[in-house]
């Protein structure tokens, strides 16, 4: 008998959750798959695992249709096997507690480090989470939210926009931690935290950096509607204020990135066209920028590709997409981000598997690249111990490569 250890999640796992649900809610098939826009034989055979979850719009329709939240279907993220787990687990308290005691007009009782040292350390901690180095990031999160957000109510005039810019930023750096550490409600509420922070600086560029994160982590709650009023409030409110000629691209890099998850936001919600016009969009910006690292989030052709990769797996294009961004050259070094990386290799082995199990090779050969890259990044994510379990399935004969994917997983 296979020895399963303790926290893996398969595909049946995640199957027989559903029907759990569906069952203690008193709902038939029919009307649970009617409210999540799928069939009833589909869902019947994602419930007995027969049907891989490939989407993870999918699981947040399930999770509305059901009444129930994206968690309760995924479980706790797997314990990584690795000893930064705990540390970057422990954190989230302290964040928690910063949140929860001071509102964003209050000025914290603590003594903040003088604000050079300040946006350093905040900067240090963004190129931690940019490297998957989430144990490192979490060691100040909270530290850093509460100093730099009484270094902003009580900087100079001409340090403000300084000031407001390492709280926004150690908003983001707290909510990856938290998302990281399998709680999205605390990642919410500190890109909330950092959106309404990032109102009292006057730059357009870091406030529609703090509204494409806030709307990242509303959507992994499957607030698509929030969402995407944020997205088209931020577009509305930035797409103006891009200058070509300015040499200072970071307000055009932050629009092209509203672009990029509305286009997926949409995918999510079945509407193609509206994605794609909001990818070509996200092109035609990154076509005036070209590559660059505004708050270390990549905006630019490289990532532009990624992002609709993406989309296209919502979509239900994984196949043809992949193939159009390796025609186009995608490349992933070009971020010079582990985490992003990790993600995208990710990515382009979802999108191969995703009809048929013709190119499994290729998506296990991706696999082990994502693992390899960042496997803090990819250990705790449900869909990608869901994808191993269904090419574990399908294989008319396991590979090695495939069998220590599903051991460094706790799938065998």
């Amino acid at each position: 008998m296979t020895n399963r250890s303790a926290g893996a999640l398969t595909s049946d796992d995640l199957g027989a959750r559903v029907r759990m649900i569906r069952r203690r809610r008193g709902l038939g098939l029919e009307v649970v798959a009617g409210l999540a826009g799928i069939s009833k034989s589909y869902l019947s055979r994602l419930e007995s695992g027969h049907r891989q979850f490939d989407r993870r719009g999918l699981i947040e329709d399930l999770a509305s249709a059901l009444g129930c939240s994206i968690a309760d279907i995924t479980g706790a993220p797997m314990a990584s096997s690795h000893d930064d787990h705990e540390q970057t687990h422990d954190a989230l308290a302290e964040i928690r507690a910063v949140l929860h005691t001071y509102d964003a007009d209050d000025l914290p009782d603590v003594a903040p480090r003088p604000l050079s040292k300040l946006v350093h350390t905040v900067d240090d901690a963004n190129a931690d989470c940019a490297q998957a180095q989430y144990h490192r990031a979490a060691r100040e999160a909270a530290t850093l939210v509460a100093e730099s957000q009484a270094q902003l109510w009580t900087s100079s005039a001409a340090d403000r926009r300084m000031a407001v810019r390492a709280a926004v930023l150690a908003c983001f750096v707290a909510g990856v931690v938290a998302s990281r550490g399998g709680n999205i409600d605390l990642a919410a509420a500190a890109a909330r935290r950092g959106h309404d922070l990032a109102q009292r600086g006057g730059d357009p560029g870091l406030a529609g950096f703090a509204r494409w994160y806030w709307s990242l982590e509303l959507t992994s709650t499957a607030a698509r509607t929030r969402a995407t009023t944020v997205l088209t409030e931020g577009i509305t409110e930035l797409s103006p204020k891009v200058r070509w000629s300015n040499t200072d691209t970071l307000t055009a890099e932050m629009t092209g990135l509203l672009h990029l998850q509305l286009a997926r936001t949409a995918a999510r919600q079945g509407d193609g066209e509206q994605a794609h016009l909001h990818l070509d969009e996200a092109d035609r910006i990154a076509a005036h920028t070209g590559e660059q690292d505004g708050m270390r989030q990549h905006f630019g052709p490289s990532n532009a590709a990624a992002w609709r990769l993406t989309t296209g797996i919502e979509l239900g294009e994984g196949p043809r997409v992949y193939d159009e961004v390796m025609r186009a050259g995608l490349d992933v070094t070009a971020l010079g981000s582990r985490e992003r990386a990790s993600s995208i290799h990710f990515d382009l082995a979802r999108a191969l598997t995703q009809h048929d199990r013709t190119r499994d090779v290729e998506a296990v050969r991706h696999l082990d690249a994502a693992d390899r890259i960042a496997p803090q990044r990819l250990r705790p994510d449900p869909l990608a111990r869901e994808l191993i379990a269904q090419l574990t399935r399908r294989a008319a004969r396991a590979s090695w490569e495939l069998t220590s994917l599903a051991r460094r997983f706790g799938l065998r």
